[in-house]
């Protein structure tokens, strides 16, 4: 098989791959109430299984991203998926809280290995012009996986006890790992076009790469309230607004999928098409959709009245908007020579500043105030941080040749 010929057939793999990876990430949350009710643990406690999985994540990332930009990069993102898959399905025995810890310690480190290795690979299958559409598709798989785990979770656990979701999502990532051994390496660095600078391509140079900063941590602000919106919505939904969990799980999936595949798709075709005329459109793509997600996330989690469903899916739609150009624009700010290992930083910096703290941390105000909407105010900050740290960052885009996107609209 050709990957000059046939991209698109090795996106597909690496795609379902993710979207099996948001699946299992997400089926806890999605039974979170169901366990916190078995264990008796605190909310404080439920969040901080969350924050172990992403420490481990991020702590593995870096390591995974110097041998990603040295070895062979299918042989780990399988040896990931089978790692994580595994641990998944052995939730299925858990009967306490430790063993929750072990699990998602497990799983953390099997996903850092393809999350931090796959948009590498697939950079050296797209060029830079194209990535932003290309990544849409990839991250496709957030809102996708993340909606089918809340579901999953919510026609399962109420009825099979909360255990049952968790052997449905490990099995296919087995099928995926095993089916990626018939898909050819990748040549590192072949689609880009960009010149290769020592601030793009050396380790040196990456910390004084502003483009790269500035997307990494508008990023882990944007993280920080995704994640800790992704924990705690089927608890508010259920605990505060006083809908069934298995009717907050559906409701709250349907919305992400809904507005998940939209926005992410819109966002990177957005992006790649103003990238023809401005060089900062990945950045100031990402940066609206953060401050227009402002207002609907306050009306989504402060009012009670008919508004708040509407508001839901906006807020979900204007924070995935920026999905595929924010990711392809953390890819174009670095050389081919160590993008795996730039990834790995970005992956590790996203989440100590982002979901590692936010889950607990929104556990910790409820706990503390008998409030959980008062623990979202960190939530809605973080995404004004984040617009406005985006905003800043887009003077620092790199250009793509103008020539390259002159042919790339001549022939879209």
């Amino acid at each position: 098989m050709s990957l000059r010929r046939h991209p698109g057939v090795a996106l597909a793999l690496l795609t379902a791959l993710n979207f099996f990876n948001y699946i299992d990430r997400y089926v806890l949350p999605s039974v979170q109430p169901l366990v916190q009710k078995e264990l008796h643990r605190s909310d404080a406690d439920m969040g901080w299984l969350t924050s172990v999985f992403f420490a481990f994540y991020m702590c593995v990332a870096p390591f995974m991203g110097v041998l990603a930009d040295r070895y062979p990069r299918k042989i780990l993102i399988a040896t990931g998926a089978v790692l994580w898959s595994g641990a998944t399905l052995l939730t299925a025995v858990t009967t306490d809280y430790t063993s929750l810890l072990i699990r998602h310690t497990l799983v953390g480190i099997g996903e850092a290995s393809f999350v931090t290795i796959a948009p590498a690979f697939i950079a050296d299958l797209y060029p830079e012009h194209r990535r932003g559409r290309m990544l849409s598709i990839f991250y496709l798989a957030i809102p996708m996986g993340t909606a089918m785990g809340y579901v999953l979770g919510g026609h399962l656990g109420p009825v099979y006890g909360w255990r049952a979701p968790f052997m449905v999502a490990a099995i296919p990532g087995f099928l995926l790992a095993a089916a990626l051994a018939f898909i050819p390496e990748p040549k590192r660095g072949n689609a880009d076009v960009l010149t290769s600078t020592p601030e793009r391509s050396t380790i040196v140079g990456l910390f004084h790469n502003p483009a790269y900063w500035t997307a990494t941590l508008g990023t882990a602000m944007m993280t920080f309230a995704l994640g800790g919106l992704s924990v705690w919505m089927p608890t508010f939904l259920s605990r505060v607004r006083g809908l069934p969990l298995n009717d907050a799980n559906i409701l709250f999936g349907e919305a992400l999928i809904v507005a998940g595949f939209i926005a992410t798709m819109l966002g990177g075709w957005l992006g790649d098409r103003l990238l023809r005329k401005n060089r900062s459109a990945y950045y100031l793509v990402s940066a609206v959709g953060m401050a227009l997600a402002l207002p609907f996330m306050v009306v989504a989690l402060y009012h009670q009245g008919r508004l708040m469903f509407p508001a839901i899916f906006l807020a979900l739609f204007f924070l995935l908007l920026n999905t595929g150009p924010l990711n392809a624009a953390i890819v174009n700010s670095v050389g081919a020579p160590i993008r795996a290992t730039a990834i790995a930083v970005n992956v590790f910096t996203i989440h100590i500043l982002g979901d590692v703290p936010s889950p607990p941390l929104i556990g910790y105000i409820s706990d503390k105030t008998g409030s959980l909407p008062q623990g979202f105010i960190v939530a809605v900050v973080a995404v004004a941080l984040s617009a406005a740290i985006l905003f800043f960052g887009s003077r620092y885009a790199p250009q793509v040749p103008q020539h390259i996107l002159d042919a790339d609209k001549a022939t879209a």
